[in-house]
């Protein structure tokens, strides 16, 4: 064997390098993953290759046609290709699910990253506070959050992204109290660094595995939320698709054209247990008992 050769077979791998090793050993992860991957390219491109008529127009010569090789998903009370608004209600079902993360991230990280840092009163106020929020089932709360703020895609949003925040608090919380008395953060205070630069740029980089692995677990679910408000009429409102706003309007013909509920149902759960599984992955590969 050449020199090159053991130097590369030796050579230390980056930690990116070492999950994304673990994570391919991984095969429901990464069949999640590639399930993933279309859903995005889907979702991000629809916009460019379909006629919205298609989507939101009206065509009652063809209403409730059932599935065939003409319409491969049937078709609604309206006459609408089912598969041209599962396909779309992809794009608002998933941007509601990472913006609603996104949301929970900005409030939820500092706050969990806060309290676990400086403890004492701070950290009792904090996670009192969240231990409210958490008593609070989170589609509840996010009904009342979008009662007090009316329907919308935006509000649908907030709502969702406010009832995953003390998940969020809890989850940095515990990841930042097993690196906050490390060697290289005392180091970080001898040198007179502020208190927000070491959390930071010293304590949360060290806590992202924990992070990452939540974020992906937290966009299935709040996929499921958004749709669930959908569903009770709370959310995006029609003709505009949304998978939980299909659900709502083919649940009165369920008894006789159930294909309305099927596909998208089928949607919300084939998305959900991708993320699932990109998530379980994640977190066997960023754990370090798993190193060899």
């Amino acid at each position: 064997m050449s020199e090159m050769s053991v130097s590369r077979k030796y050579r230390k791998r980056s930690r990116a390098a070492e999950i994304w090793r673990n994570f391919r050993k991984n095969k429901g992860a990464m069949l999640g993953l590639f399930i993933l991957c279309i859903i995005f390219v889907i979702a991000l491109t629809i916009e460019f290759w379909i006629d919205k008529d298609l989507v939101i127009g009206q065509h009652v010569a063809q209403r409730l046609k059932p599935p065939s090789w003409a319409h491969p998903f049937g078709t609604d009370d309206k006459g609408r290709e089912m598969l041209w608004r599962v396909l779309y209600a992809s794009r608002y079902s998933i941007a509601i699910g990472f913006v609603a993360v996104i949301v929970s991230l900005l409030v939820g990280v500092p706050l969990g990253a806060v309290a676990g840092y400086y403890g004492g009163c701070t950290e009792t106020l904090i996670m009192r506070v969240a231990d409210v929020f958490s008593a609070i089932p989170s589609i509840l709360m996010a009904v009342v959050v979008v009662s007090v703020l009316g329907n919308g895609t935006i509000n649908l949003m907030i709502a969702v992204g406010i009832s995953s925040v003390p998940n969020f608090v809890r989850t940095t919380r515990a990841a930042v109290l097993t690196v906050r008395n490390e060697e290289y953060i005392e180091a970080a205070r001898a040198l007179g660094k502020s208190n927000l630069y070491i959390i930071f740029m010293h304590v949360l980089p060290n806590c992202l595995s924990p992070i990452l692995v939540l974020t992906t677990l937290r966009v299935a679910s709040a996929i499921i939320t958004a749709s669930s408000l959908s569903f009770l009429g709370l959310g995006i409102s029609p003709p505009t698709p949304e998978w939980g706003s299909l659900l709502n309007a083919g649940k009165q013909f369920i008894r006789r054209y159930s294909y309305l509920t099927l596909f998208p149902g089928l949607a919300i759960m084939i998305t959900v247990l991708s993320f699932n599984m990109v998530g379980d992955g994640l977190r066997d590969a960023m754990d370090p008992k798993l190193k060899r």
